[in-house]
């Protein structure tokens, strides 16, 4: 997502702004530190059309300027479970907003894959991580945990949090998504629920359609209320993994069957985004299913990126 291809595509698709996750999440602290300065340096390199945004400033800049925001992110704390105070770290290296976990175990609670009594929820150094994410004001974003855990911290916390990249679980019962209680839960936080593109969180039957994603975001907005549902991609533009790849990735058997392998027998490597959007390129897709359903351009607009900058002022204060 940092070539100059990808940043282009982006920003002839309308999007001034988006949640980089900036390194692999399975790695370690060393690891993660090599990788953030590997994508720093390809960042540098096309400074001219694209920028690092740790402020809400920073933002309103890249898009006056035409430049494509990133907002960095990392979808875990495995980097940092060990010592909490590598989070300060990570602040000042350019991260602003953390998962505590990425669909598996670790110190901090359970991933989305685990379900029922096989979710343990909250762990002691989570309401730690909890702690230490409200002081240094940074994003806290519980996409990928399980629905006891997601449940856990948001009774716990005291700030706005996300759930930046995840659909309705009424509308399509994938593990990944979010129940109606999350849902509400995230927006008395005052934060917001980022509605997702990602086929096997979209549909089951069959390969989903553009008509398919916004009743994800018609739900959620009856839900939690317009101010508090925002538009998500979670696609990677530019170079896609090969078929092997992602056989071993988000195929039916791939790192998590218990999300992937649900999906009917049209899931497969050719099919498996969505019919009508497999770009960022194709964003303004969305605007106009919105504009179809009746959404006024003021609601619109929260859900282009209103509400993110609104929850990323209130939680770092600039």
């Amino acid at each position: 997502m940092l070539s100059r291809e990808e940043v282009e595509i982006t920003l002839k698709g309308g999007v001034s702004a988006l949640n980089l996750t900036v390194t692999d999440v399975f790695i370690d602290l060393p690891a993660l530190l090599i990788e953030l300065e590997q994508n720093r340096q390809r960042l540098e390199a096309v400074s001219d059309i694209a920028m690092l945004c740790t402020t809400v400033a920073d933002l309103k800049q890249a898009h006056a300027s035409g430049r494509l925001g990133y907002v960095w992110g990392q979808q875990n704390s495995l980097a940092v479970e060990d010592d909490l105070r590598h989070l300060q770290t990570l602040k000042r290296l350019g991260i602003r907003i953390l998962q505590p976990t990425y669909n598996q175990i670790n110190k901090l609670g359970y991933g989305a894959p685990f379900k029922g009594d096989a979710d343990k929820g909250i762990t002691p150094l989570g309401h730690q991580w909890i702690e230490e994410m409200t002081r240094l004001k940074l994003i806290m974003d519980l996409s990928h945990c399980g629905h006891r855990t997601a449940s856990d911290y948001l009774a716990a916390v005291k700030v706005p949090v996300v759930i930046s990249h995840a659909n309705a679980y009424a509308v399509c019962p994938s593990l990944r998504n979010k129940t109606d209680d999350h849902i509400r839960a995230v927006a008395k936080t005052g934060g917001l629920i980022g509605g997702v593109m990602w086929s096997p969180a979209v549909r089951h039957d069959k390969r989903p359609t553009m008509d398919d994603f916004l009743n994800h975001i018609d739900h959620m907005i009856k839900v939690g209320g317009v101010d508090h549902v925002a538009w998500s991609s979670d696609i990677t533009e530019g170079k896609f993994p090969t078929r092997e790849r992602w056989e071993k990735s988000y195929g039916p058997k791939g790192y998590d069957p218990a999300i992937t392998g649900v999906l009917g027998s049209w899931y497969t490597y050719e099919d498996r985004m969505n019919i009508d959007y497999q770009s960022l390129g194709h964003t303004p897709r969305i605007w106009d299913g919105m504009k179809k359903r009746g959404y006024s351009q003021t609601d619109i607009e929260k859900v282009m990126g209103g509400n993110w900058l609104r929850v990323m002022r209130d939680v770092w204060g600039e």
